[in-house]
């Protein structure tokens, strides 16, 4: 028909983790969970297609339903859009379901939802040597610490709270003996931000501290960075028009607008950058269960309540 191309997407794949859940449809494959949600995006998008397709005559337009892969971490949504899925899209929604919101609510927001993020490897490189002289060798294990501590304190003081960014070493890895002071020090982690600025600011900060610190103690540190995903950024009218149409369909106490943005990342932000449009968060807190203490996206313990995906 004539009219705009509205896509809807739901994202399908699941995470490298053991299920714990003990549900009696918990996965059977090894080391293979749905434990961000994807498994209820792609039975909702097939719902509304169900549905969307029993009113085709009443369509104005036309719906495109986008079942993503590799959202985590493979740059599924740049793929589909390379390949033509936007191609004549007018605007686009997602949905991503929460066990930190109650059952049934909506949540988003205008502007920024979602962080970007990206990831590091810092190699120090030193001088190895027997641990009983650290005087003839060059220890980079305190220079790595030392580096962790500087990337903490450009956070909290060279980064507007306003334009928030987070930088989180999650890996430190030296040596392989009690005894031996090691040649080298790994520290990887990650860089998120919900503005370009802020962004670009940590990333330069990261090489710029990173290497001044280990040059102050005669050594070097390799810095490596992998580009991942923008900052996920609501059309600030679809955003009001998911907010005014969850409010019809749900009431107004079931409807927030989030204060803030979240620093998780999606590559939902790659169509958002090509054509207006909105992700929301359905909350699916479990019966029983604390919004704010159930166990988040990304738990092996993740469980959701099923019933709102009748309004996703």
């Amino acid at each position: 028909p004539d009219g705009p191309i509205v896509l809807l997407r739901g994202d399908m794949d699941a995470l490298p983790m053991p299920e714990d859940t003990e549900l009696p449809f918990a996965s059977e494959v090894r080391n293979t969970m749905h434990a961000c949600g994807h498994d209820t995006h792609t039975a909702m998008l097939v719902g509304a297609a169900r549905l969307l397709a029993d009113r085709r005559s009443e369509l104005a337009g036309t719906v495109r339903f986008m079942f993503q892969p590799g959202e985590e971490g493979q740059f599924g949504a740049r793929h589909m859009i390379d390949e033509g899925v936007l191609d004549g899209v007018g605007r686009a929604f997602g949905i991503h379901v929460t066990p930190n919101l109650p059952a049934g609510w909506v949540g988003t927001r205008p502007g920024p939802l979602l962080a970007s993020a990206d990831e590091f490897a810092i190699t120090v490189r030193g001088r190895g040597g027997h641990a009983s002289t650290p005087h003839f060798a060059n220890d980079p294990i305190p220079v790595a610490c030392e580096i962790v501590s500087a990337l903490q304190t450009f956070v909290t003081r060279r980064v507007d709270v306003f334009a928030p960014g987070v930088i989180s070493v999650t890996k430190v890895r030296a040596g392989t003996a009690n005894n031996v002071i090691p040649e080298t020090a790994l520290l990887e982690g990650t860089v998120r931000a919900v503005s370009g600025r802020t962004r670009a600011a940590a990333l330069e900060a990261l090489e710029r501290v990173a290497t001044n610190v280990a040059a102050a103690h005669d050594m070097v540190a390799e810095v490596t960075l992998h580009d991942g995903y923008p900052v996920t950024v609501n059309d600030a009218g679809r955003a009001a028009g998911t907010i005014e149409t969850a409010t019809r369909l749900l009431g107004a106490d079931h409807v927030i607008e989030l204060p803030t943005p979240v620093m998780g990342a999606e590559d939902f932000s790659y169509v958002l950058e090509e054509v207006p449009g909105a992700m929301a968060f359905l909350g699916m807190c479990p019966p029983g269960a604390n919004p704010g203490a159930a166990p988040p996206n990304h738990s092996n313990r993740m469980l959701l309540d099923e019933a709102p995906m009748a309004d996703g």
